[in-house]
């Protein structure tokens, strides 16, 4: 595909990256009010954040970053989503969380929970088939897909993140577990069985082979 059309094509799938976005944005906004486990890279920034005394804030954007440079080093190229990532699932988040209150019953948690892992999976699933750029943690994944399939990569860093977050302080819980063993093959599934949606970002050295 010429560079023009490529172009031309990401402008066009901005809307869906938008719309992912705010998706994920409540997926998360979801899995916190459920408040059994957060997903594993929040859990590792968390634990770095009460290790090294920094906002949690701050280890985020830090990490994020050199997470982002890794994967641009294996080929990955950053692109418009990476940036809107923090602004419109942030925004997202702060509203659900200030409109919604936290359930209390442990079923209530539990279906909860269910709803979230749905829609981070929608979510993910979008804004990665939009083409314009990985946040983070999905771009962590990628940078090694090949060799390491993403439903398996993003597994490992997944749980890479939520081991190490948890052995600097930081709580796991159920909802950590599922996101570790299940988003990665839910994403990898709903880009494959939706063309719609788009696929999963190739890194730079993969798409000259192509």
């Amino acid at each position: 595909m010429r560079s023009a059309d490529r172009s031309a094509n990401r402008w066009a799938r901005l809307p869906q990256l938008v719309i992912s976005r705010v998706v994920l944005g409540v997926g998360v906004a979801l899995l916190l009010l459920a408040a059994l486990g957060s997903d594993g890279y929040s859990t590792f920034v968390n634990g770095l954040s009460l290790a090294l005394d920094v906002s949690f804030v701050a280890v985020n954007c830090a990490l994020g970053i050199v997470l982002v440079a890794l994967a641009w080093w294996r080929g990955l190229v950053p692109g418009l989503g990476t940036i809107i990532q923090p602004l419109v699932v942030g925004a997202t988040v702060s509203a659900v969380l200030s409109m919604v209150s936290a359930p209390q019953a442990v079923v209530s948690r539990v279906v909860v929970l269910a709803a979230a892992f749905v829609i981070l999976s929608a979510g993910v699933a979008g804004y990665l088939g939009s083409g314009t750029g990985a946040g983070p943690t999905e771009a962590a994944a990628l940078a090694f897909d090949p060799p390491i399939p993403f439903r398996w990569s993003y597994t490992i860093v997944q749980g890479s993140g939520a081991l190490s977050g948890w052995l600097l302080g930081a709580a796991i819980g159920p909802g950590t577990l599922l996101v570790i063993a299940m988003l990665g093959p839910a994403v990898d599934l709903m880009t494959r069985r939706m063309p719609a949606l788009g696929a999963l970002p190739v890194r730079r050295a993969e798409a000259r082979e192509c």
